[in-house]
Protein backbone atom coordinates (compact mmCIF):
# COMPACT_ATOMS: atom_id res chain seq x y z
CA UNK A 1 0.00 0.00 0.00
CA UNK A 2 1.19 3.53 -0.73
CA UNK A 3 0.66 6.63 1.34
CA UNK A 4 1.75 10.24 1.44
CA UNK A 5 4.21 10.41 4.33
CA UNK A 6 5.33 14.05 4.20
CA UNK A 7 4.47 17.35 2.58
CA UNK A 8 7.10 20.10 2.56
CA UNK A 9 6.47 23.62 3.75
CA UNK A 10 9.28 26.07 3.00
CA UNK A 11 9.85 28.36 5.98
CA UNK A 12 12.13 31.30 6.69
CA UNK A 13 13.73 29.65 9.75
CA UNK A 14 13.42 26.30 11.52
CA UNK A 15 12.94 27.26 15.17
CA UNK A 16 10.10 29.81 14.82
CA UNK A 17 8.31 27.34 12.50
CA UNK A 18 8.72 24.53 15.02
CA UNK A 19 7.34 26.76 17.79
CA UNK A 20 4.33 27.70 15.65
CA UNK A 21 3.39 24.18 14.65
CA UNK A 22 4.15 22.58 18.04
CA UNK A 23 3.29 25.26 20.58
CA UNK A 24 0.49 27.05 18.74
CA UNK A 25 -1.15 24.34 16.62
CA UNK A 26 -0.39 21.45 18.97
CA UNK A 27 1.51 19.28 16.48
CA UNK A 28 4.14 16.80 17.64
CA UNK A 29 7.81 17.32 16.83
CA UNK A 30 8.55 13.93 15.27
CA UNK A 31 12.14 14.56 14.22
CA UNK A 32 14.75 17.31 14.29
CA UNK A 33 18.01 15.84 13.03
CA UNK A 34 21.13 17.19 11.35
CA UNK A 35 21.20 16.45 7.63
CA UNK A 36 22.92 17.64 4.47
CA UNK A 37 21.75 19.31 1.30
CA UNK A 38 22.32 17.43 -1.96
CA UNK A 39 25.57 19.34 -2.38
CA UNK A 40 26.80 18.55 1.16
CA UNK A 41 25.92 21.69 3.11
CA UNK A 42 24.41 21.30 6.60
CA UNK A 43 20.66 21.55 7.11
CA UNK A 44 18.09 20.04 9.45
CA UNK A 45 15.48 17.35 8.84
CA UNK A 46 12.47 18.68 10.77
CA UNK A 47 9.17 16.80 10.78
CA UNK A 48 6.00 17.78 12.64
CA UNK A 49 2.53 16.26 12.52
CA UNK A 50 -0.79 16.40 14.31
CA UNK A 51 -1.05 13.84 17.12
CA UNK A 52 -2.11 10.47 15.72
CA UNK A 53 -1.79 11.55 12.08
CA UNK A 54 0.04 9.45 9.51
CA UNK A 55 1.06 12.35 7.25
CA UNK A 56 3.52 14.94 8.52
CA UNK A 57 5.03 18.21 7.43
CA UNK A 58 8.68 18.53 6.54
CA UNK A 59 9.68 22.05 7.57
CA UNK A 60 12.36 23.10 5.09
CA UNK A 61 14.30 26.28 5.70
CA UNK A 62 14.52 28.30 2.49
CA UNK A 63 17.86 27.85 0.76
CA UNK A 64 18.61 30.72 -1.59
CA UNK A 65 16.56 33.48 -3.15
CA UNK A 66 14.39 31.19 -5.28
CA UNK A 67 13.16 29.24 -2.27
CA UNK A 68 12.87 32.36 -0.11
CA UNK A 69 10.54 33.81 -2.74
CA UNK A 70 7.98 31.03 -2.19
CA UNK A 71 7.82 31.28 1.61
CA UNK A 72 4.15 31.90 2.31
CA UNK A 73 3.14 31.45 -1.33
CA UNK A 74 3.66 27.76 -1.89
CA UNK A 75 0.29 27.38 -3.57
CA UNK A 76 0.09 30.80 -5.23
CA UNK A 77 -2.06 32.40 -2.53
CA UNK A 78 -4.72 29.68 -2.45
CA UNK A 79 -5.65 27.60 0.56
CA UNK A 80 -3.27 24.69 0.22
CA UNK A 81 -3.39 22.97 3.61
CA UNK A 82 -6.30 21.61 5.60
CA UNK A 83 -6.34 20.93 9.34
CA UNK A 84 -9.32 18.82 10.46
CA UNK A 85 -10.28 19.05 14.15
CA UNK A 86 -12.99 17.32 16.17
CA UNK A 87 -13.89 20.40 18.25
CA UNK A 88 -13.86 23.40 15.94
CA UNK A 89 -14.95 25.94 18.57
CA UNK A 90 -12.22 24.92 21.02
CA UNK A 91 -9.50 24.81 18.36
CA UNK A 92 -10.56 28.17 16.92
CA UNK A 93 -10.64 29.83 20.36
CA UNK A 94 -7.24 28.36 21.30
CA UNK A 95 -5.68 29.52 18.03
CA UNK A 96 -7.16 33.03 18.25
CA UNK A 97 -5.89 33.23 21.83
CA UNK A 98 -2.42 32.22 20.62
CA UNK A 99 -2.39 35.03 18.06
CA UNK A 100 -3.05 33.03 14.89
CA UNK A 101 -4.24 35.27 12.06
CA UNK A 102 -7.58 34.23 10.58
CA UNK A 103 -8.40 35.79 7.21
CA UNK A 104 -12.05 34.71 7.26
CA UNK A 105 -14.54 34.26 10.08
CA UNK A 106 -15.94 30.78 10.72
CA UNK A 107 -18.69 29.74 8.31
CA UNK A 108 -20.66 26.62 7.50
CA UNK A 109 -20.07 24.76 4.26
CA UNK A 110 -21.46 21.40 3.10
CA UNK A 111 -18.18 19.78 4.19
CA UNK A 112 -18.22 21.34 7.68
CA UNK A 113 -17.35 24.40 9.70
CA UNK A 114 -14.39 26.29 8.20
CA UNK A 115 -12.20 29.35 8.77
CA UNK A 116 -9.05 30.29 6.86
CA UNK A 117 -5.88 31.01 8.83
CA UNK A 118 -2.25 31.80 8.04
CA UNK A 119 0.68 29.70 9.19
CA UNK A 120 3.96 31.26 10.32
CA UNK A 121 5.15 31.48 6.72
CA UNK A 122 1.93 33.11 5.47
CA UNK A 123 0.45 30.04 3.74
CA UNK A 124 -3.33 29.76 3.88
CA UNK A 125 -4.91 26.84 5.73
CA UNK A 126 -8.50 25.77 6.29
CA UNK A 127 -9.35 24.95 9.88
CA UNK A 128 -12.08 22.35 9.36
CA UNK A 129 -14.53 20.92 11.85
CA UNK A 130 -17.80 19.03 11.78
CA UNK A 131 -20.83 20.89 10.54
CA UNK A 132 -22.77 22.22 13.57
CA UNK A 133 -25.98 20.34 14.21
CA UNK A 134 -29.21 22.33 14.14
Amino acid sequence: MSSIELVTIVVAAYDPAIRFFVDVLGFELVEDSPAQTNDGRPKRWVVVRPPGAATGLLLAQADGTGQAAVVGRQVAGRVGFFLRVDDFAAAYARMVGAGVTFTTPPRDEPYGRVAVFLDIAGNKWDLLGPRPRP
